[in-house]
């Protein structure tokens, strides 16, 4: 299977801001109290330690400042503004571990931080998780748990953030996509790696009702609507073809990857048909962005079901539609064995290869058929016999049993063609011609009798 994630450009957007400016930087560091302002919680030496620590651009010197403040302080009120410090200059270092620790610490201070604080904590966490995910110590169930947990309370809170006075409603705006992007991204990629499917079925629609272009997520909910139980056929092959019409990256290997999914689901016999299937699915995609009401995907057990529908074989195929379209992918490429026709003229050779056209009834009533018979001025079937040259004994009006694959199929004219078929011995016609044996010896001649 191909990678599970791919980075999406709003992904990269996030992140790009996330080791940046970051969407959650909107609220502002403490301020030195004014002497009109009411006497702060923390000492003038612990501001100026916090402030000299936030003020440096080296990150591990950046860190080393940090610790030394809260090894001071422990109990400091400015813990809400050291931890940011300390989770984003982790994510600045590729420490993501840290960085989500730091980022926990955060959010376990509660209340003592408002929305929009929690936001930008769970921001840079989810940030900090998107990065470090190809670390096996990030796929573990407690891990992938925490971060689809916390990824999921960050959208209810982000669904109760209301916009500061302070920021224009564009940028505010821009600041709730772009959270909204990240939570839910996040939330997909836990959901799916903890083989909870339908969760992430509902992320990946979240992240797709942003951007409803963009071909990786395409990819991943089909992805995800092919493992559920049931699959969700047709939504899973339909998605995977949005993707690769929307130009997703190594689209080759996404058509691979739906064509041997549409093969395991189905498990037909015909690879053409496969094929068609995927060409159909393609060309719908790449022309809306819908999939369409009458989109149906039959699978493995609705191909058996019509296999096992014998007394509807032929009258399917001729009837068309759906239930032509199911019968002839259950039947196609299969072997059948002894098919009972009626020839409509005599055999005819055609190199090795014997051609014989024949007539087979719909109905399963022999007077009925019969009458079907009588009244038949077109083959229904066309055999090519090959290794038997007895087959062309067959002469027009003969009865006889066959065995052979099913490859061809045309509804108008109907006509089905058999390959590789061989006719019953038992049903041949009897070789007619004379049989040559060993010449007869005429009578010896007198020798001549001299007088």
């Amino acid at each position: 299977m191909m990678r599970k994630w791919i980075v999406t450009g709003a992904g990269l957007l996030w992140i790009a801001l996330a080791v940046g400016t970051g969407a959650g930087n909107l609220w502002a560091a403490p301020q030195a109290a004014a002497q009109d302002q009411a006497k702060p919680t923390y000492t003038l030496a612990e501001y100026n330690a916090y402030k000299d620590a936030d003020a440096e651009q080296n990150p591990q010197q950046k860190i080393t400042k940090l610790d030394t403040f809260v090894k001071t302080y422990p109990n400091s009120t400015l813990m809400p503004y050291i931890y940011p410090d300390y989770f984003k200059t982790y994510v600045a270092l590729k420490n993501y571990a840290q960085a989500i620790e730091y980022a926990d610490r955060q959010l376990a201070l509660g209340d003592k931080i408002d929305a929009q604080g929690r936001l930008d904590a769970y921001y840079f966490r989810a940030t900090a998780f998107y990065l470090g995910s190809s670390d096996k110590t990030f796929q573990t169930p407690d891990m992938l748990t925490k971060a689809r947990d916390a990824a999921a309370q960050a959208l209810k809170t982000l669904d109760d953030w209301k916009k500061p006075d302070a920021l224009a409603a564009d940028v505010f705006a821009g600041a709730v996509k772009t959270y909204r992007t990240a939570f839910t991204t996040i939330a997909a990629m836990a959901s799916m790696s903890l083989k909870d499917y339908p969760g992430a079925a509902t992320y990946y629609k979240g992240l797709l009702a942003i951007n409803p272009a963009d071909p990786a997520t395409h990819y991943s909910l089909g992805v995800v609507d092919l493992q559920m139980t049931p699959p969700q056929a047709s939504d899973g092959f339909w998605e995977l073809a949005r993707a690769i019409g929307l130009k997703v990256p190594n689209a080759s290997k996404v058509q691979d990857y739906l064509k041997n999914s549409l093969i395991r689901y189905q498990q037909a016999s015909c690879d053409k048909l496969v094929d068609d299937q995927v060409n159909e699915l393609l060309t719908l995609a790449a022309s809306s962005a819908d999939k369409p009401a009458t989109l149906t995907i039959p699978s493995a057990a609705d191909l058996q079901k019509a296999r096992d529908d014998t007394a509807n074989f032929l009258p399917a195929l001729k009837a068309g539609g759906g239930d032509g379209k199911v019968m002839w992918l259950a039947s196609c490429g299969l072997e059948y064995p002894d098919v009972g026709v009626w020839a409509m003229g005599d055999a005819a050779a055609d190199g090795d290869t014997i051609d014989i056209k024949v007539y087979r009834p719909s109905s399963q009533d022999p007077d009925a058929a019969q009458k079907e018979i009588d009244a038949a001025t077109d083959p229904n079937m066309d055999l090519k016999v090959a290794g038997q040259p007895e087959a062309s004994r067959i002469k027009k009006g003969d009865q006889f049993r066959f065995t052979g694959t099913l490859v061809g199929y045309s509804q108008n004219p109907f006509l089905l063609t058999w390959d590789k078929a061989k006719i019953n011995t038992e049903d041949l016609p009897e070789d007619k011609a004379p049989k040559k044996g060993p010449a007869k010896k005429g009578p010896a001649k007198k020798a001549a009798t001299e007088n």
